[in-house]
This record gives C-alpha cells, structure tokens and sequence, in this order.
C-alpha cells in the first residue's frame, strides 16, 4: 500500500496553476504551502499556508528543500530542485503536468546547462512554449493521480 502524501508545497513565485492546486487539494482534503519570495504578493485561502522567503535568487527553492521529506509532493519548474527532491522520496511535478523522474532529470538538466552556454556565448535560444489549456489539464490530471496514490 502507498503512503498518503504527507503535505504539499508549491514554487510558488511564477506557478500559473495555484487556484487548480488549491481546488484539488480541497477536493481531497488536504492542504498544501505556497511558497514565495518577498517580491510576489500571493493570497491563499483559508486552510493553506502561505510562507514569503526573501527575494534571493534560491530563497524559495531553499525553503522547501530544507522543509520537505519523504512522501511529499512538491510542484515547480525548477530541473535543478526537482533534481534534489527526487532522491529525497518528494513527487515532484511541473506545472504543466511533467512528472519528475530520476532517471530523465539528469537530461534535463544537461539541456538546461547547453541552453545557459549558448547564451553566455551570445548566442540565441528558444524559451518556452506558452502555458496552454491543455497544459493546465495536463498538470489537474497528473496532479489528482500522484495525491490519490
């Protein structure tokens, strides 16, 4: 039997899907910490915590890593937390629905590195892709299915 995920946490910063995080989770009775830097004003509703770390570039990235254990579920963007909350035993998912794994972070992660050395060199590369609908179903879907596990 799978453990119930113990708490949820949430990049919160730039997250275009907090209000389905904050539906689902009521939907499933649990609650879920948003986390966000000083610099972006979020409000959470009644039941959900909301913790402001200071404008440091890994402040937020920081606070859940420090805050995070085993069983937990963590939503980002971020290849290089999730990468760190992997073996840790966090589900890590993007907002668009990706689900994290061990064995492909470390592609991402050197994809990401190749794109940060073109651009130091000057050089051109694309951004992503605009956030979608379908995106936004993507993450409802893989989100229920990792809290109902």
């Amino acid at each position: 039997m799978s453990e119930q995920i113990a708490r949820v946490y949430v990049d919160a910063d730039s997250c275009p899907v907090k209000n389905e995080i904050v539906s689902i989770c009521q939907e499933l009775n649990l609650s879920a910490v948003f986390v966000s830097s000083i610099a972006h004003h979020i409000s959470v509703p009644e039941g959900f915590s909301h913790v402001t770390v200071d404008s440091d570039k890994e402040a937020a990235d920081m606070y859940i890593l420090n805050h995070t254990r085993r069983g937990d579920c963590c939503v980002t963007q971020d290849h290089a937390l999730a990468s760190i909350l992997l073996p840790k035993g966090v589900s890590v998912l993007s907002p668009r629905g990706y689900v994290y794994r061990e064995e492909t972070i470390m592609q991402m992660l050197d994809a990401r590195y190749f794109s940060q050395k073109v651009r130091r060199g000057g050089g051109k590369t694309k951004g992503p892709k605009a956030f979608t609908e379908e995106d936004r179903s993507q993450f409802c879907y893989q989100f229920t299915t990792i809290l109902s596990k």
